[in-house]
């Protein structure tokens, strides 16, 4: 077996991961949080954006633990099958799949529709579909090129937030920001405790996918010191940046004229600047870099977790090896963007809930992040148990407490998003259901593939 076609090239360092760590999320802080707004008020979602917010950072701080014990490109599908097996495996791998295989398309609909604005010409689907080929490209190139790209537009991205801030604050008032603050109104009442529940996904979508540089802990020099700063030092950014932004834009006039859109950012700096002003065209132009940054590693992060499955044997074997030239899975890169790019155009095939099809993929993608942060926090406190001498660079801190914080949040999450997206969890059922069998049979086969070879092969 030549081991040179699967095992990736190590070559990043911390500040290359905590860009992608970043980057990976940074695009929530641009758009679709802010119909949280329309949920719960700005008093109601910042209610559930602290909610959310502790249970990322708990989470985080626990799920270093596992990424630097077992610093495998599988990420949670390799610290599940360690604690429960293959089903455990299967369960985290595949609800990862379904995250961040399902995120991509809402990002490059976004994108598509960002430049729709200035190029309104061009069917913004058909633009979606041109970032696919572009940045499933810049991925096959090498995870050097890919990683230093990631770098850029992740600091362009956070020096944009942080000028956001800084302009619109002149204009900021708490009177703005509470007013209507609890789900339309004034005052707290049992309706907005119903409308902080609606609002779970939209506070989500604030950190979704940060756990996804864990997955790129095979290309990591020296993993054990180098994530575990990346991860804090990107859990705390994203902190900072998401309170920022959802308190900023909230303060600068009627904020309930933002809660339905998806470029919240702008309309509440014409606000304080006016339509004509350079700054704001300047954070149009430049906001394109946080929904960038995010689709980009998000590709990065579904193709590690392709070939991770397929290595495994969870998945066709093709999908589970190297392009020779670049080191990097091609085949992996090409198969989610044929998921992705289908999603863009299923808009007229599966409707859920009235919603738009955006809102039905990032609700699909969230349903299978919280699963797998569910299954992984289960492994940590099983492997505790079975595996008391495993080498551990990092141990979450405050064993058991942030663990089973994170736990217990996620849990109360995963049960509202049920009660309020209940025929989109039915359809995300079905689809581990199918994931299921098809694995299966694949590995079946793998096993009975690899029984069948001479040891000299092996």
């Amino acid at each position: 077996m030549n081991n040179s076609n699967h095992q990736l090239k190590k070559v990043l360092g911390t500040v290359s991961l905590w860009s992608i760590a970043v980057g990976l999320v940074i695009s929530g802080e641009y758009f679709g949080w802010s119909y949280g707004w329309g949920k719960a008020g700005t008093l109601g979602f910042l209610v559930a954006t602290t909610l959310i917010a502790v249970m990322y950072t708990t989470f985080i701080f626990s799920f270093t633990e596992l990424t630097t014990a077992i610093p495998h490109v599988g990420g949670p599908y390799a610290y599940a099958k360690r604690a429960f097996g293959d089903k455990g495996g299967f369960l985290a791998g595949y609800a990862t799949l379904i995250e961040f295989v399902f995120a991509p398309p809402a990002i490059a609909l976004a994108i598509g529709a960002y430049l729709n604005v200035q190029f309104p010409e061009i069917n913004a689907k058909y633009i979606a579909v041109g970032a696919y080929f572009v940045f499933m490209l810049l991925n096959w190139l090498g995870v050097s090129i890919a990683a230093a790209f990631e770098l850029v537009v992740t600091i362009l991205a956070i020096g944009e937030l942080l000028m956001f801030m800084g302009i619109v604050a002149p204009g900021w008032s708490w009177s703005n920001f509470a007013a209507y603050g609890w789900a339309g109104s004034n005052h707290f009442s049992m309706s907005a405790i119903s409308g902080i529940l609606a609002a779970m996904p939209f506070a989500i979508w604030f950190f979704l996918a940060i756990e996804g540089a864990a997955m790129a802990a095979e290309e990591a020099k020296d993993p054990a010191h180098t994530i575990p700063k990346a991860y804090i030092a990107g859990i705390l950014t994203l902190v900072f940046l998401a309170f920022g932004v959802m308190i900023m834009a909230g303060g600068v006039g009627d904020w309930r004229q933002f809660s339905d859109v998806n470029d919240p950012l702008p309309q509440a700096m014409k606000v304080v600047v006016g339509e004509n002003s350079g700054w704001l065209h300047l954070l149009v132009w430049i906001g394109l870099f946080g929904l960038v940054a995010s689709f980009h590693g998000i590709i990065m992060g579904y193709s590690r977790q392709i070939f991770a499955l397929a290595r495994e044997g969870f998945l066709p074997k093709r999908l589970g090896q190297l392009n020779p030239k670049f080191k990097t899975p091609g085949a992996a890169i090409l198969t989610g963007g044929v998921i992705g790019i289908t999603a863009i155009f299923s808009d007229n095939l599966i409707k859920f809930n009235d919603q738009s099809l955006t809102a039905n993929i990032v609700t699909l993608s969230v349903f299978g992040a919280l699963n797998m942060y569910l299954v992984s926090m289960a492994a940590l406190f099983k492997l505790r148990r079975s595996e008391p001498n495993l080498y551990r660079p990092f141990k979450a801190p405050f064993y058991p407490v942030f663990p089973a914080v994170a736990l217990g949040l996620g849990l109360f999450s995963l049960l509202a998003m049920i009660y309020f997206n209940f025929s989109l969890f039915v359809l995300y059922i079905v689809l581990m259901a199918i994931a299921y069998g098809v694995m299966m049979m694949l590995r079946n086969k793998h096993l009975a593939s690899i029984a069948n070879k001479p040891l000299t092969a092996l």
